[in-house]
């Protein structure tokens, strides 16, 4: 009997953790889990830094200055990684995300402490786009989908622990120190990157030539988009107080993306246009309706149900391991991508509708709870699909480009639609929160079933 040749033997892509990319998987996967521990523990930190510098007024600001620093830093990187390479952008990402750090741990003023957190977004969202085009570029296509997986899953420990051991810190040796703590830890993941950061380094051997290759159009775009975004979320954030200003701010707001935000996208991305424009709005459609009830599911269960804010979070970290789940299971064979993402969009709409059972007077309010990691469980398998269909429909000169058009769909989604929820809540009054949380869940299964609808567009022309 002889032994069986090699070439007869199936054959079973190299593994993430492999000797071919264990040193950049674990790279990227602590820096991303870096970043998502800031992102977490922010939220519990808040309080005691609000306090120590009477910044309570610029309390929503400290968010809102993330995510739009981040939204034009992800244009930049993108354009960038495009025309010279991905090296260079997520270096100096990872430098301003120190530096931010640094500065929010030494911040004597509310207003240095803003400045921070925009300086830690700037260097948040060129990182994030920096490495979807790192994992384009290293990575084999087969092996993508189990790397967009591990990315997901690097945010289940920091939102299990980060809230918690945040609070900790802040209660103990001051709050300081969550944020200086995570830049020493920095180093060995930029080690780790070193060889990844040179495989498949710099530009297309093809360089685009469309529109989204020109740098001063293109940032233009990204700064009327960002800035648009933030007159918006202000206005609204002001109607009920100051209706008339607030219009006026709001309605600069939407002008300015208007004009801003078809640059920064696919063509034919908002009309929904076969294949890659449609991919990338998949992202902004599963991003709106999930985190648009994500933000509002402990204001229902401590508000109306009388749960404590611990008890209402077990909701939302239970949730994340659904996600992570879903992300794991669409590794498991090649799947028709537009059929897993409608799946996705299909679960993360139940979920939505599932938790308004928590209203009902007779049913325990944990009901949430099950209800939620249906849609984390949907948006673990839809998010990662879109991010692979994506890398696979992009050509090379555009893999930065689309990488930042669907990080920039995703932060406009969530943070509009909970800008936009807030105002609901504002308006029918804290008094009735069922019934504003019903109008927001109503309103995003509905922007969740339009996901079931588009999702099968995804699919190329061809």
């Amino acid at each position: 009997m002889t032994a069986p040749k090699t070439l007869d033997a199936p054959y079973q892509p190299p593994r993430i953790f492999g000797s071919d990319y264990r040193t950049a998987t674990l790279g990227i996967l602590l820096v991303v889990t870096l970043i998502a521990f800031e992102g977490m523990s922010i939220g519990a930190v808040m309080p005691a830094v609000s306090e120590d510098l009477d910044a309570l007024d610029l309390y929503g600001m400290s968010f809102s200055a993330f995510l739009i620093s981040g939204l034009f830093a992800n244009v930049v990187a993108g354009l960038w990684s495009d025309r010279r390479g991905h090296a260079l952008p997520f270096l100096l990402g990872v430098g301003l995300f120190v530096v931010g750090m640094a500065m929010a741990g030494a911040a004597g003023s509310k207003e240095l402490f803003i400045v921070a957190r925009a300086v830690q977004g700037l260097g948040g969202g060129a990182v994030i786009v920096a490495i979807y085009v790192m994992i384009a570029r290293v990575y084999l296509p087969e092996v993508r989908p189990r790397v967009f997986a591990a990315l997901s899953a690097a945010w289940v420990l920091p939102a299990l622990v980060g809230p918690g051991l945040g609070g900790i810190i802040a209660e103990t040796v001051g709050w300081r120190w969550v944020f200086y703590g995570i830049v020493p830890l920095v180093i060995p993941a930029l080690l780790m990157l070193l060889p990844a950061l040179r495989t498949g380094e710099g530009p297309s051997p093809e360089p685009a030539t469309g529109p989204r290759s020109r740098p001063l159009a293109m940032t233009l775009a990204a700064a009327a988009t960002a800035g648009g975004a933030g007159l918006l979320l202000y206005g609204v954030d002001r109607l009920h107080d100051t209706p008339a200003p607030g219009g006026i701010t709001a309605a600069a707001g939407l002008v300015a993306l208007a004009v801003g935000l078809p640059r920064l996208l696919p063509p034919r991305a908002l009309r929904f246009g076969r294949g890659l424009p449609t991919t990338v709005m998949m992202r902004g459609i599963l991003a709106s309706a999930f985190f648009g009830v994500n933000a509002f599911i402990p204001l229902l269960l401590t508000e109306v149900r009388g749960l404590s804010v611990v008890e209402a979070g077990a909701a939302l970290t239970i949730g994340a391991l659904g996600w992570t789940t879903g992300s794991y299971l669409q590794t498991r064979r090649a799947y028709d991508r537009p059929r897993l993402v409608r799946l996705g969009a299909a679960a993360v709409t139940t979920g939505i509708l599932l938790t308004l059972l928590a209203l009902v007077p007779g049913l325990t309010a944990w009901v949430a709870v099950p209800a939620w990691v249906v849609a984390g469980f949907g948006m673990g398998i839809g998010i990662t699909s879109v991010n692979v269909t994506a890398m696979r429909q992009s050509p090379d000169a555009e893999q930065g480009a689309n990488s930042a058009a669907l990080q920039v769909v995703d932060t406009l989604g969530g943070a509009l639609t909970i800008g936009f929820g807030g105002v609901l809540i504002n308006l029918i009054g804290h008094d009735d929160i069922a019934t504003g949380y019903t109008t927001i869940v109503v309103l995003m299964a509905a922007v969740g079933l339009l996901g079931v609808i588009v999702a099968g567009r995804m699919r190329d022309a061809s």
